[in-house]
Parts: structure tokens; sequence; C-alpha cells
């Protein structure tokens, strides 16, 4: 198992995805970020396609939504781009599959969560034209969460354990973390538009996916739940049917955040619901794969100093480097341990999603 698929920066990352694209002699369809990386390097979007372009059955692999995040599905991209028993498994005359390399290339050079608009791109898939929904939560929590100073004071500390005492943590969790309007500058804004990225996703999924029967998404992202535990999180209609044919492809473990049964809280305006509206005609099944990093509260507190630094230009230098430090190493366990557990079960993933695409 070749571990040189993980990259220790973006730049490299998208410089993997590029020659390994080239190698297979598969063509890139790139869309430029506006903006540089922390490199001053060029940021796009970057897609590539094996397979007819009638194709009925479509596969999308797609990592970087959570932009840095983007460091365990960039990995897991190259190495089925790099496995030439994967690729000829793939190549059946009515499979196409779609490598989508950073969702959210800006957060993902940048060690941000969020877009370069602070917003949460998995939050961001909403029909703006109606009111958005209401978290109070959120904002009764706001100025606890990110504080004027860092490190949180005890105090600050307390505020947090006192509404877990009272509420319970799977509230704290749902108030922090499904989504807000009110704080542009606070944690897991959703946005009052489609931000940059939410446009290409668009595009894309207009170009390649309208004229497909089935779709099976699998888009990678880290942070919750135990180390090196990839969980299936099954995205799509919340409907007997869809869970139904979720463990049919992928197994009887596959959870959902509508029943609770997931490490994640119940969301609004994710990545899925870009698929349902662009490529209404098409049965989709989708899977958010979740691999587990570091504790809970530890994530959380990367978060929160992140976004307080996001707030604090005047930073000292020194500062700046140990919280991006801190953000990186939430999002992605450098060990060769979680590395190989990482592209084992997505190898066993990506397999179970061909065999699901291609049944009856």
């Amino acid at each position: 198992m070749d571990l040189s698929v993980f990259s220790e920066r973006y730049v490299q990352a998208r410089q993997q995805f590029l020659e390994a694209c080239a190698r297979r002699g598969l063509a890139v369809q790139s869309s430029p970020h506006p903006l540089k990386g922390r490199d001053q390097e060029a940021l796009a979007i970057d897609v590539c396609r094996t397979g007819p372009a009638d194709a009925r059955q479509l596969m999308v692999v797609s990592s970087g939504c959570h932009g840095v995040e983007g460091y365990c599905g960039s990995a897991v991209q190259l190495d089925l781009l790099n496995d030439d028993s994967w690729m000829a498994l793939t190549d059946q005359p009515d499979l196409a599959v779609l490598y989508i390399h950073a969702l959210n290339p800006y957060g993902f050079s940048w060690l941000r969560r969020v877009t370069h608009e602070n917003v949460d791109l998995n939050r961001n898939f909403l029909d703006f034209t109606q009111p958005l929904p209401d978290n109070p939560g959120y904002q009764a929590l706001a100025d606890v969460l990110v504080p004027p100073r860092w490190p949180a004071s005890m105090a600050n500390t307390l505020q947090l354990l006192l509404f877990v005492v009272r509420q319970g943590h799977r509230s704290l969790q749902s108030a922090i973390s499904k989504g807000q309007h009110s704080h542009p500058d606070g944690l897991f804004f959703s946005g009052t538009e489609p931000t940059w990225s939410n446009h290409q996703v668009r595009a894309i999924l207009r170009e390649h996916g309208q004229q497909c029967q089935r779709i099976g998404w699998i888009d990678v992202h880290t942070g919750l739940g135990p180390q090196g535990v990839g969980e299936r999180i099954y995205k799509g209609a919340e409907t007997a049917e869809g869970l139904a044919r979720a463990e049919q492809w992928w197994g009887p473990g596959v959870t959902n955040s509508f029943d609770g049964s997931s490490t994640s809280a119940h969301l609004s305006g994710t990545l899925d619901m870009a698929v349902i509206q662009e490529c209404p005609n098409a049965q989709y099944n989708g899977l958010t794969l979740e691999y587990g990093t570091l504790p809970g509260p530890l994530v959380l507190k990367a978060l929160r100093a992140e976004q307080w630094l996001q707030r604090t230009p005047q930073a000292s230098p020194e500062q700046r480097r140990q919280i991006k430090q801190q953000m990186l190493e939430a999002f992605y366990v450098q060990t060769p341990q979680w590395q190989r557990q990482v592209l084992e079960q997505s190898r066993q993933v990506c397999r179970q999603t061909v065999a699901g695409l291609m049944g009856d």
C-alpha cells in the first residue's frame, strides 16, 4: 500500500492528482479559484472522468468539501487513480467515474474548514429564495464559542459545560454544527447566497450528471467518530427505500443523521441537495465517508481557535502557526496506521459502490 498518496500541502496534493490523471491519459477540467493559496499557488477545482460520455451509471468521488479535510480525500482519489485493478474494474461500457478534487480548494490550502467566504460548503446548498432556517441555539452560544481572547478562559469553558449539563451533548452539537445565518464571522456559517464552490459543483453536475439514470457519490470527510473508523453516513432522500438501497450497497452499518444513528447532527443545505436538484431524473445514492481523527472536544477546540484567529489579524506569528498546526492535526492524522485504515476502507466502499451501480 503506497502511502505517498498522502500530501503535506495542497499544492503537492493537486500536483499529484494532475500527474496521476496525465499518466492515465485523462483530461482534466479545471475551474480556477479567484484567490491564491497560502504558498501563493493557483487554486482550482479539478475534475477528471473515465468512461463513456453517454454512460447511464455515474460514480462520483469528491474531496475537500471541508477544505482541510481534503488531505484525506485527495489521498483516496490518488489511490484509486494509481490502482490498475480499480481502473480495470471501472472500465465498463455503461459506467463513468468522476473524480472531483478539492471542492473547496481555498480551505484546503489555507488549513480552513470553510470557504473564502467563511461558509461551510456542506450547509450552503439551500434555496436562498426562501426564509433561511433559524438556529437560536447557536445565537445563544456565539460569543462563548468564539471569545474575544484565546486561549479561552476557565469561565468560558464552564459556560459550555453548563450548556451540556442543562441540554445534553447532542443539543450542543446540533446548536453548533447544523448551520447558522446570524453570524457571518462565526462557526458553521451557511451563507446568505450560493458560494463560488456551490456554483462550480452545480455546473459540474449539469455537464456530467443530468443524462444519468443512477448516481452514486462518495464524499470523503474527517473529524467525527473514533480514530481511523470510516463511518458510512447515507446522504439522499429521507425515505425507507433510499435507506434500504444504501444498506444493500454498503452494508447494515450505514448510518444517517435524520434518525440519530450517525455521529453527525441533522443538517440542512448539504451537498446531496445539489445532486437532487440538478439531476432530478437520476436515482441518487450518496455516502459521506467520515473518518474519525481526534476526540470531539479537541476537534471543537481547534475549530474555535481557528475561527478566533480569522477574526484576529494581530495574532502573533507563533500563535498563528500553533493554531494552524492544531487545525491540521484535528482533521488529518499523519500516522501510517491511520493512513492505511483510510485507504483500506475507502477501497472497499468504492468497490461496493460500483457493484451497486451496476447491479439490477
